[in-house]
């Protein structure tokens, strides 16, 4: 629906699921349980390319319009979805507008169980409350370190360089209890953070590496909240124990066991055992679910113009995962000229920006006082159509005392730096850029990731 307010016309798909409210999981495994080749490659990148072709002739021969332009808006699922096109077929869209898109699934789906795999390790399963504290007073540490006090984390770069959760052991925290329906039901809580619960926090936000201390994968940054690290409350027990995820769950057992199981241990696993069911993914899923294609010239030479956003406190899909693809695009397609040069090429056709405080494709409670972009895809068409060049994207402050006030977001790489109420500036800090990406690289994984 939201490509209606631009006068467009506006298509969306089942993906050849039979219905509206199937899902891949509910079509994944064919009736004798082997895993159905038709749906992945539709959910991967061909019912949409299929949509796209049939919805811009049925738009060009209903409206003839003198010049036909088409357009992708998506976020999540649907960012990785915009990638998919743009990847394979390079005329096919004139625009993107991208948010926090989850390719690179074989990691993706096994990292959400890297976080109870921690408490389990480490043989410590904090209450979310524990961890919530920890999370607050990594926010409230890092909030000046961008030069403005508004509750907002606008450098979680600098926050991860500078910040240690043990600045919390000792604090006290509460919270209260948890009834039904809307959550599961959990005792109130209350105690001081142990060094338990920070060497967790530590851990989760250092990476995943496995036993030989190779990196496997990126985290979230500390301003990020514990998602997948909260657990649950068991009242047969008294205790609180490691909840995996259920999209992980699904995964493991859907896409890589090929069976229904609906239920997930967590006992044994460890993390070689993740390392090992990423590598089975990307072996089984390279060409569907990781689109990470790091080369996009056919779209480039077609014209084609997309602005990639993501929310730097995304505690869902890593944000250092985005900057990642984006190094990766740079360096395949400009691998001859210089740093600065490379950016700029990219930067006429291929835009990243980071949104300070933004949680998973949305807002941040905890950081209310963060500015959100509004009109991602209306920046894209006035870029296409008009050529108005997003240097910086238009974003509006969501919640707190400069509520509703307009400002601009800093385009990738540069970072935000505020001077008091004066203003921010985008500035180079390679310190800073250097900080997002693993320093010996992945090199767990023996092939390349993009």
């Amino acid at each position: 629906m939201a490509g209606l307010i631009y006068g467009t016309a506006t298509g969306t798909t089942d993906g050849g699921f039979g219905g509206w409210k199937n899902d891949l999981t509910s079509v994944i495994l064919r009736a004798d349980g082997t895993l159905n080749y038709d749906m992945l490659y539709a959910y991967g990148y061909t019912a949409i390319h299929e949509m796209t072709v049939l919805g811009k002739e049925l738009t060009r021969k209903f409206y003839a319009p003198p010049k036909l332009y088409s357009y992708f808006q998506g976020c999540s699922e649907g960012g990785r979805e915009g990638f998919s096109q743009i990847q394979r077929y390079g005329s096919q869209f004139d625009g993107a507008a991208l948010g926090a898109p989850a390719f690179r699934q074989a990691f993706l789906q096994v990292f959400h169980l890297f976080p109870p795999t921690v408490e389990t390790t480490l043989g410590y399963f904090p209450s979310p409350c524990e961890l919530e504290k920890i999370h607050t007073d990594a926010i409230a540490a890092c909030d000046p370190l961008d030069g403005l006090l508004d509750g907002v984390v606008s450098r979680t770069d600098l926050c991860r360089l500078h910040y240690n959760a043990t600045a919390s052991i000792g604090t006290p925290y509460s919270c209260p209890a948890i009834t039904p329906p809307n959550r599961a039901p959990s005792p109130a809580t209350s105690g001081t953070v142990t060094p338990a619960a920070a060497a967790i926090a530590n851990t989760i936000w250092r990476g995943f590496f496995d036993s030989r201390n190779r990196q496997v994968y990126i985290s979230f940054p500390p301003s990020a909240p514990f998602s997948d690290a909260a657990t649950s409350y068991n009242p047969s027990t008294s205790l609180f124990e490691a909840s995996p995820a259920p999209i992980s769950i699904q995964y493991i057992n859907l896409f890589l066991r090929e069976t229904r199981s609906p239920t997930l241990s967590l006992r044994n696993v460890t993390y070689d055992t993740l390392r090992s069911w990423i590598l089975e993914g990307m072996q089984k899923f390279s060409d569907t679910l990781q689109t990470t294609w790091p080369d996009l010239e056919p779209f480039r030479s077609a014209g084609g113009k997309v602005i990639h956003w993501h929310g730097e406190s995304d505690g869902s899909i890593p944000v250092a995962g985005s900057i990642m693809y984006h190094e990766a695009v740079r360096k395949t397609m400009y691998p001859s000229v210089g740093f600065n040069e490379s950016y700029a090429r990219m930067n006429e056709w291929y835009r990243l920006f980071l949104v300070p405080g933004a949680g998973h494709c949305s807002p941040s409670a905890q950081q209310a006082g963060g500015a959100f972009p509004t009109d991602v895809l209306g920046s894209v068409i006035r870029w296409v159509e008009e050529g108005v060049e997003p240097v910086r994207l238009e974003a509006v402050v969501q919640g707190g005392r400069r509520k509703g006030r307009e400002e601009r977001l800093c385009s990738w790489p540069l970072r935000p730096v505020w001077k008091g109420e004066g203003g921010m500036e985008c500035v180079y800090d390679q310190g800073a850029i250097d900080s997002w990406l693993p320093e010996r690289g992945l090199d767990s994984i023996p092939v390349p990731v993009y």
